[in-house]
């Protein structure tokens, strides 16, 4: 089993590094791989709306959207961190996000984020954590991702590397989230061995209203 975790920061090695590189060291320990995809600091464009996915993701192929969808149809569960941007995520990883996940949902039932465990984790100096992380969370709910949870919220905060390893408590959050995560997959795999098969989808009705 693997987890992807994306770091929604530009800064490859900072404080969202951190709280993820927290949740690896449980993986390990659960026998679970895992991997954290850098967004970098590379330019990134918006999703405009064309309608021109197709069977690799996104139609603009000039960025690490595409790889990200590759890897995320060997991946059995997904971790998304983003650094906190004026009380809000990075507009990087929206922009990431919305193109992964709008080309992702025009697969139908390939959609290769489908029914895998989910968990988002914000980092901030102080304040933007709790709006930061129900931004994340709501990709998960429109795909059918379980959404996994911890003893407190899911945050760390620390305006860098050394000051987030002093935030026990948010530490403890980002292993006990890695816990319940490992959890669910293993349950999950169990579940698909004794031949408990995936919920079927409705066919998607979009209501739209003329007035």
């Amino acid at each position: 089993m693997k987890v992807l975790m994306l770091n929604g920061s530009s800064n490859t090695n900072g404080c969202t590094y951190t709280a993820l590189s927290e949740m690896g060291k449980i993986f390990e320990q659960e026998g679970i791989e895992f991997e954290i995809f850098q967004l970098g600091n590379k330019p990134l464009r918006d999703c405009i709306g064309c309608g021109q996915c197709n069977e690799n993701g996104c139609v603009f192929a000039d960025d690490a959207v595409n790889e990200f969808i590759k890897k995320a149809e060997e991946a059995d569960g997904f971790v998304f961190g983003t650094p906190v941007y004026y009380a809000h995520p990075s507009g990087r990883i929206l922009s990431f996000l919305d193109r992964v996940f709008y080309s992702s949902a025009r697969r139908g039932n390939q959609n290769p984020f489908w029914h895998k465990p989910a968990f988002a984790v914000s980092s901030a100096r102080r304040g933007g954590t709790t709006a930061s992380m129900d931004v994340l969370n709501k990709y998960f709910g429109i795909s059918q991702m379980p959404i996994a949870a911890s003893t407190y919220w899911n945050m760390v905060h620390g305006n860098k590397p050394e000051e987030v390893l002093q935030d026990l408590e948010g530490l403890q959050t980002m292993r006990n989230a890695a816990r319940n995560m490992s959890w669910m997959m293993k349950c999950f795999e169990a579940g698909k061995e004794a031949g408990v098969k995936r919920p079927e989808t409705e066919k998607v009705y979009a209501t739209n209203f003329i007035r």
